[in-house]
């Protein structure tokens, strides 16, 4: 039976079957300021997680800074006010 001259190591060969099943990173969007977020993590942008604040994210800011980022968050407010008033969501019972 033939042998290769070579044989490929365990972790050569471990490393070439590693890439087959490497999937891409999947994005979730925060439902606060509507940036994509990867899922169960805290939201860099706005500092939520699961409806509460665990980073104050303003409070690192300066002041013009954070004025700038407060009018963002308002806006991406008033848009996910705006989206739950559709007619599909306003027909269903609650």
């Amino acid at each position: 039976m033939a042998v290769p001259k070579q044989g490929h190591t365990r972790a050569k060969v471990g490393k070439s079957r590693m890439h087959k099943y490497i999937k891409p990173v999947r994005w979730t969007t925060c439902p606060r300021c509507r940036k994509p977020v990867l899922p169960h993590t805290v939201c860099l942008n706005c500092g939520f997680y699961k409806g509460r604040e665990v980073i104050d994210v303003l409070s690192r800011l300066t002041k013009k800074e954070r004025k700038v980022k407060e009018a963002e968050i308002k806006k991406a407010e008033k848009l996910s006010k705006k989206e739950n008033l559709t007619m599909e969501n306003l027909s269903k019972k609650q």
